[in-house]
């Protein structure tokens, strides 16, 4: 005789485990620390065209964790607080970290990252390894660069290799070497 299936016993549910990586995100994701994170995720929107994700305050209105995403990339960002073993750019003066931004139109991003309040440290130009390529500094303290590949004739390419290896040879550091090169 066939058993009824409301007479089966079913298994109670286990719950699944999330994966181990965020859907959507990428294995290496950027955290930004920063002085006055809320107007910093504000200069990202208007910079780079960021969506914020989350934004996590404290009661008095600092960032605690704040997620955005620029293109197909995510960025997380907070505020600095007392005992942190960051700091944020502003205060040591500096930066190591470079943040790479490619874009489908570099002038665009470029120039709404200026009118946002980026300051140029080097110019956008088609640079020898086929890309048109500048860096900025952000109001907060990190660099950042942006490219996008372009076509260029060889010669082009030759004459901009030139003049690089020249102004190196003075002692100007005109462009850093790209980030990679598949060439």
């Amino acid at each position: 005789m066939p058993r009824n299936s409301s007479s089966r016993r079913r298994r109670p549910e286990r719950p699944r485990a999330p994966p181990p990586i965020p859907r959507g995100y990428p294995t290496i994701v950027p955290y930004l620390a920063v002085r006055d994170g809320v107007a910093a995720m504000e200069f990202y929107a208007k910079a780079f065209g960021a969506k914020e994700l989350v934004r996590q305050l404290t009661p008095d209105g600092k960032l605690i964790h704040g997620r955005l995403k620029i293109g197909n990339s995510i960025l997380m960002l907070s505020d600095v607080f007392p005992g942190a073993s960051v700091a944020a750019p502003s205060s040591v003066g500096t930066t190591t970290v470079t943040l790479h931004l490619y874009s489908k139109n570099v002038d665009s991003v470029w120039d709404r990252a200026v009118a946002a309040g980026a300051r140029v440290t080097m110019p956008l130009e088609n640079q020898y390894w086929g890309e048109r390529y500048g860096h900025l500094l952000d109001p907060f303290g990190h660099h950042w660069s942006l490219a996008m590949r372009v076509k260029m004739s060889r010669a082009e390419l030759e004459a901009k290799r030139r003049e690089a290896e020249t102004a190196f040879a003075r002692g100007e550091h005109p462009a850093r070497e790209p980030p990679f090169s598949d060439a």
